[in-house]
């Protein structure tokens, strides 16, 4: 497999703070799908002022960078950020934040509630109308797409746009269709939205291979071989 040589900073540091908060974890976990894997992220556990902006800021560069790549992989322009409850709600929030005093973007944010309101303003949703707007989704992880694929169907039903996803950690793993969760769903969006990621699999080996942690790499290696995407 390829992978990138050197990571953006906001990357690196990323990484360094969320093994500090035990976010993310090398060794031996089970996940859902049964798959016995060598990592393990849990963006639940980035809870502390400090630990907050560096994943947003990541998620702000991320973003910023995206939105001036050359086509086909630009990032179109968008109006309001998504953060799908409930871990979603203080990422949008934070990072429209950073992407306004770090960035000069100014977007709002939006969030839904897990059941509808029937007094006050009523609904689903939270913050600024996504109706008639280009909405940007954010996520943690992605494994199967069920809760970003609620959110995309929530927005249109609202009457937005969404012009793309980006995860903090793209696993970059087949699913039972033999193809990545994240290609599906760029399928879904017609092909005029993008899914990205802050960290892809491969970013954490080239992470770990800096650092020479080579029974980690081999475990990682092993992984990709059997579950990693090939395309």
């Amino acid at each position: 497999m390829a992978t990138t040589t050197t990571l953006e900073s906001y990357q690196s540091q990323l990484v360094n703070d969320s093994l500090t908060a035990g976010a993310l974890k090398f060794g031996s976990f089970t996940l859902k799908s049964g798959r016995v894997s060598p990592y393990f992220f849990n963006a639940g556990l980035i809870s502390t002022g400090p630990l907050l902006n560096s994943l947003c800021t990541a998620y702000a560069h991320t973003i910023a960078k995206a939105l001036s790549s050359p086509r086909p992989r630009q990032l179109p322009k968008f109006d309001v950020l998504f953060g799908p409850a409930y871990k979603g709600i203080s990422l949008a929030a934070v990072t429209a934040v950073l992407l306004h005093t770090q960035h000069q973007i100014n977007v709002g944010f939006a969030y839904d509630r897990k059941e509808a309101k029937d007094h006050g303003e009523g609904g689903r949703l939270v913050g600024v109308s996504v109706a008639g707007q280009r909405v940007l989704i954010l996520d943690d992880v992605m494994t199967a797409g069920t809760a970003v694929r609620g959110a995309i169907e929530m927005i249109r039903q609202a009457g937005g746009e969404v012009v793309g996803v980006v995860l903090a950690l793209d696993r970059e793993e087949i699913g039972q269709e033999g193809r990545s969760a994240v290609k599906e769903l760029e399928v879904e969006l017609h092909g005029e939205g993008r899914v990205m990621a802050i960290l892809r699999m491969r970013d954490l080996i080239a992470w770990l291979k800096d650092k020479g942690r080579h029974e980690d790499i081999e475990r990682m290696q092993e992984y990709w071989e059997q579950f990693g995407v090939k395309e």
